[in-house]
């Protein structure tokens, strides 16, 4: 279900003196939900010893709200230069970050090896031959290609740009054997919002069977499989939830049933995002307009730069009136921002009450993807992000952007290249 009724009621009851306070739009994000959720992963998993959740810094990249990821005991899964600085800047170091970029570039590389490091999960045999130096521990990422299937999100494997063939995963660890590296763990990330637990298991299951061979043929000791993200949430009101508890019995049978035929068994990595904040964080937003022609329009002061998913995806996100959630609907609306795009609607001919200038407008489960993926089309400006603490509380962990950051890249020192 969107929103658990608890984050939507603890929001409900502030909420007017929260928009008076800092104005709208915002995503706001519910810290006792993202702790609550955080302990639900830890315990599902509890019997395994070394199980660490490394969250996927690209969902949701607020220091405030890494800092209390850290602070449950998560590592952080790292694609980018910022993202590991901003990992670093929270104090986290070494083996608490995993760097897994895709065509990457030296520079980057010796970036993610400086100042105590980070797992390094390569995504090309190639890209070995970019390393500034030789790590003790490496890790390369698989593509099973037509062994599996995607899902509607990440699609096909065999058409996506990630990872290794099983042929050369075998060459990859070979010549990470031959310069030196002591250590070993093996990635993959197969689904994006995924529902059906038995994915996650079968998805274990292969890198089980992918580390046992290759185990037999080089010799070497897997200390970690990471089976990656793509735990999903239900977005619409009649989707199933996700099923942890299942899932992980399923997980650990596997790696019990792994140690008691090879003598070794791996530690257990995953890079969850929107299953850790996704429900926990909402967008609040303003009715300012109201248009009626071919359809019924109402018109927000948030746009798709705050949300993109509905727009780029065709996405559902559950939508309420605050203070209205009992009154019938009127009829379907479109509820669009200011755009100079057809795609810019949170909403698509939905069932909502009647509307007034002033109303809140509440779009679920925006905690994963929402601001991360922001923009700046048409000059639109990003909301601010605030955090709903366990104390009733209510902080800014980000500010608005303001049009002096906008314009800021246009203020340089000139510099040209003379003509020959």
């Amino acid at each position: 279900m969107p929103m658990s009724d608890a984050f939507k009621k603890r929001l409900s009851r502030i909420l007017p003196d929260i928009a008076e306070t800092f104005g709208t739009p915002f995503h706001i994000y519910d810290e006792t939900g993202i702790c609550d959720t955080c302990d639900r992963l830890n315990a599902a998993f509890a019997s395994l010893k070394g199980f660490r959740e490394y969250f996927a810094v690209k969902a949701l990249p607020n220091p405030a709200i890494m800092t209390t990821l850290k602070q449950n005991g998560f590592g952080f899964d790292c694609s980018s230069v910022p993202e590991l600085v901003l990992a670093r800047k929270i104090g986290s170091a070494g083996e608490d970050i995993m760097f897994t970029s895709n065509n990457t570039c030296t520079a980057q590389f010796q970036t993610a090896m400086d100042h105590g490091g980070s797992i390094l999960n390569l995504d090309d045999l190639s890209l070995i031959q970019k390393l500034p130096g030789v790590p003790e521990l490496i890790c390369f990422r698989y593509n099973p290609g037509p062994e599996r299937s995607g899902n509607h999100i990440i699609g096909n494997p065999v058409e996506a740009k990630y990872g290794l063939t099983r042929d050369q995963l075998y060459s990859a660890y070979d010549t990470a054997v031959r310069m030196g590296v002591k250590r070993f763990g093996i990635h993959t990330m197969l689904a994006s919002n995924e529902l059906n637990y038995t994915y996650m298991v079968e998805t274990a299951d292969m890198l089980l069977n992918v580390i046992s061979d290759l185990h037999q043929k080089l010799s070497i000791q897997f200390e970690f499989i990471n089976i990656g993200g793509g735990l999903g949430i239900p977005y619409a009101p009649d989707d199933t939830a996700f099923d942890l508890a299942a899932m992980a019995q399923g997980v650990t049978q596997s790696l019990d049933q792994f140690k008691k035929a090879s003598g070794w068994v791996p530690r257990l990595y995953m890079e969850s995002g929107r299953f850790i904040t996704g429900p926990h964080g909402v967008l609040v937003t303003t009715v300012i307009n109201h248009k009626q022609i071919y359809r019924n329009y109402v018109g927000v002061d948030a746009s798709m730069s705050a949300l993109m998913r509905p727009g780029l995806y065709g996405a559902y996100h559950h939508v309420h009136i605050h203070g209205k959630e009992h009154l019938p609907a009127v009829g379907p609306v479109d509820v669009v921002g200011g755009l100079c795009e057809n795609n810019d609607k949170f909403a698509i001919q939905r069932p909502l009450p009647e509307t007034c200038e002033g109303d809140f407008v509440v779009i679920h489960d925006t905690g994963a993807h929402g601001q991360s993926m922001g923009f700046n089309y048409n000059g639109h400006l990003r909301p601010k992000e605030l955090m709903l603490k366990k104390d009733g509380s209510v902080v800014l962990i980000r500010r608005a952007e303001t049009m002096a950051d906008y314009f800021a890249t246009l203020e340089f020192e000139p510099r040209i290249l003379p003509a020959p």
